[in-house]
């Protein structure tokens, strides 16, 4: 078969697409509880055998991020073994199991309706099912985007993925508005003395409401299912395995024939040995993967998208799910920010700046957050910190992820940054409300300011640390990473 000179872009936005898939799935699945967790919360607390506590409430919400951290360990194994594409598809089945499995957790074993201790375990069960899907398509949809995008626009292209996570959330945080329609949330004063006593507009959203918004994500999961058994395995993954024919005619496809070729002699020159060693290339290598990924969920974004609606309703915001849905599409342009820019501008750049504009934001929450008379200042903190997040660590954070590793080893590398990803939005998230509810004194704000104020020193170390350790990528291919390192590693 013969091929185009320049390529085929259509042909290459068509199989991106299809990946940025799994990055929408991974926004939709982890954002939907902020949505369900008040009814889902609600129709527990009405269980007879147990007491469903804050503590039980805050797993639960939060144990989608287990399945998460099981699912990112997973990945490299996977990815090596299988092939990015039939790990991917395997995501795609997980998260449709979850999304019907989370609506329905009563399925074949319990009574319809009736909440008790064991069906709280198996809705735990059905959620960490879909935390391994996403926990898969974290690690591997960057990893395939960057494997198959030419080096000139890789950057901008694994952004789309970060782009697609934000689009899910937003997507969800209407889906879930519209779900809920007039009904409303039940108030935490209500909870736990039945269903009889909780205002009746909110009766439904309890019994009914939650098992919608899981069950919506079955749609968005079985068309990723789909679609990605037409997309090609990546080239770098067929040149491992011996299949260099197949990837030079994908390579010719997407770059036309005469790079092709150079670019699969580059891969083979990285790739004469299959496997290398974790630390081949030294300690610094795969520590500033981890720290990458440790910083951008330590700085506490995911604490802000996860509980949105409840942070602007303890604000006093009268409609806090619509308040929500604004900062969903702020996110959206602040990623259109960093797609547009990221190969003109770099990776550093971005980092830097949005680690301050996020440290000026969370000070900001600090230090009004609590007082009614300040409350637009504190939403505006909020989103500027939100929005600061989403131009840089939101999307760079996944491109150096995706570019940054050697060939030979970024299977199990990408798998460790991400485990180690997962792991700090399990503490990020499961930590938040504790500290965020702590009083030195009865009534006082000290959870409050110390929560967003440890937040801002977070941000402010992650500037420095870009600024002194990360390597700026821009412009170099996958292969030029491999000699990136082996010349570090020799000072």
């Amino acid at each position: 078969m013969t091929y185009s000179e320049k390529g085929s872009k259509g042909y290459l936005i068509g199989i991106v697409m299809v990946a940025v898939l799994g990055g929408l799935l991974f926004g939709y699945d982890t954002a939907v509880i902020s949505g369900a967790e008040k009814g889902l919360q609600a129709f527990f607390k009405e269980a007879q055998d147990f007491e469903y506590t804050d503590g039980w409430h805050g797993f639960t919400s939060a144990s989608a991020l287990i399945g998460c951290i099981i699912g990112s360990a997973l990945s490299g194994l996977l990815a090596t073994r299988l092939g990015r594409k039939k790990s991917l598809i395997i995501a795609g089945l997980l998260f449709f199991v979850s999304a019907l499995g989370s609506m329905t957790p009563e399925f074949l074993f319990f009574e319809h309706g009736k909440p008790t201790y064991s069906l709280l375990i198996m809705f735990n069960v059905y959620r960490i099912i879909g935390g391994i899907g996403v926990g898969l398509a974290s690690a591997i949809c960057p990893m395939y985007i960057g494997e198959v995008a030419p080096s000139n626009i890789r950057g901008m292209l694994v952004s789309w993925n970060q782009f697609a996570i934000i689009f899910g959330q937003l997507v969800v945080y209407f889906v879930n508005f519209f779900i809920l329609g007039d009904h409303v949330q039940p108030l935490v004063e209500e909870m736990g003395k039945g269903i009889a006593a909780i205002n009746p507009a909110a009766q439904w959203t309890v019994t009914t409401g939650w098992r919608y918004m899981f069950g919506s994500e079955a749609v968005p999961a079985g068309l990723f299912a789909l679609l990605i058994c037409f997309v090609p395995e990546t080239p770098r993954y067929l040149v491992s395995i011996g299949k260099d024919e197949k990837a030079l005619g994908i390579l010719s496809r997407i770059n036309g024939s005469s790079q092709a070729t150079q670019i699969l002699k580059d891969i083979k020159d990285t790739m004469i040995v299959k496997t290398e060693k974790l630390m081949t290339y030294g300690v610094m290598c795969i520590f500033i993967g981890i720290m990458l990924s440790v910083f951008q969920q330590a700085v506490g974004i995911n604490a802000v998208l996860y509980y949105a609606p409840r942070i602007f309703g303890d604000m006093g915001m009268k409609d806090p799910m619509m308040i929500t849905v604004l900062m969903g599409i702020i996110n959206i342009l602040f990623t259109l920010v960093a797609i547009f820019t990221v190969e003109k501008l770099g990776r550093k750049p971005l980092l830097i700046s949005g680690s301050l504009g996020m440290a000026v934001g969370a000070l900001g929450v600090a230090i009004t957050f609590g007082n009614q008379s300040l409350a637009t200042v504190t939403a505006i903190s909020i989103m500027v910190y939100s929005a600061s997040f989403m131009f840089s660590w939101g999307p760079i954070c996944w491109v150096l992820i995706a570019e940054i590793f050697p060939n030979t080893i970024r299977g199990a590398a990408v798998a460790i940054a991400v485990a180690f990803q997962w792991i700090f939005n399990f503490i990020v998230s499961s930590t938040f409300v504790p500290m965020f509810n702590m009083h030195l004194t009865e009534g006082d704000d000290f959870g409050h300011w110390f929560t967003y104020g440890l937040y801002g020193i977070i941000c402010v170390i992650a500037a420095v640390f870009v600024w002194k350790l990360v390597p700026e990528t821009k412009g170099k291919t996958l292969e030029d990473m491999t000699q990136m390192w082996k010349n570090r590693n020799k000072k």
